[in-house]
């Protein structure tokens, strides 16, 4: 049954900024260990359901679920410790800190959660060579080409083993053969690890990587097309 198999849900969202409305009644149900990719137009209320979905907004009504539990009425406290312990999220422009090393960025997850430096640090490193960044650790974000500091932040997003990855736009600054490497990266470390995804993107090349694509229009959720089944 959907109500047991889903992680994250959607339920009849509404959501207006002042007198503009972004979601209008909007519902999406993921399931655990899902790939599904959010896309429709510029406006849309796509990324707006993703912050709902990631507890970051609060919708003005319906409700948000998360592993059977309501979020959406739960304290921000509550939310943040939500977001620091069980999801990750990768941007589009990456939010790496500036004063950072890569591998300090990586680990700041960690680091967050009150773990011990030295044991941070050595758990980031372990991500450079499988993602490709051996030799970087020690450099900052503006000593990383855009590819690079894409892949720091996969990192960052993937090192806590969160059970929900939230990747808005991820490689929407990137040209079309470096966002491809990207998203290989992450759906194989997200199949690796048995992590959910939460995909907004504009692009069909990158939408073709989920298992399963909806639109958003007018900040309603429509099917568009069932993708390739999961592996």
């Amino acid at each position: 049954m959907s109500a047991v198999t889903s992680l994250v849900e959607a339920r009849d969202v509404v959501l207006s900024f002042g007198s503009t409305p972004a979601l209008r009644g909007a519902e999406l149900s993921v399931a655990q260990g899902e790939i599904v990719a959010v896309t429709g137009p510029s406006g849309s209320g796509k990324s707006t359901l993703l912050h709902c979905l990631a507890g970051i907004l609060v919708p003005d009504e319906g409700e948000i679920h998360y592993d059977g539990r309501r979020i959406d009425a739960l304290r921000e406290t509550e939310r943040s410790a939500l977001r620091r312990d069980r999801f990750g999220f990768v941007f589009q422009f990456g939010q790496l800190v500036p004063e950072l090393t890569a591998e300090e960025n990586v680990a700041l997850p960690l680091l967050l959660a009150r773990g011990r430096r030295s044991t941070a640090l050595r758990e980031a490193r372990a991500w450079f060579e499988r993602l490709g960044l051996a030799g970087l650790e020690g450099r900052r974000s503006g000593e990383l080409s855009g590819g690079q500091a894409q892949r720091v932040a996969l990192a960052r997003a993937l090192v806590a083993g969160p059970r929900v990855l939230f990747a808005d736009e991820p490689t929407g600054a990137l040209d079309s053969l470096t966002g491809e490497q990207v998203m290989d990266l992450l759906v194989g470390s997200a199949r690796e690890q048995g992590t959910t995804v939460v995909l907004v993107t504009h692009e069909p090349r990158v939408a073709a990587f989920a298992d399963r694509e909806v639109i958003v229009r007018d900040g309603r959720v429509t099917p568009l097309s069932v993708g390739r089944a999961a592996s």
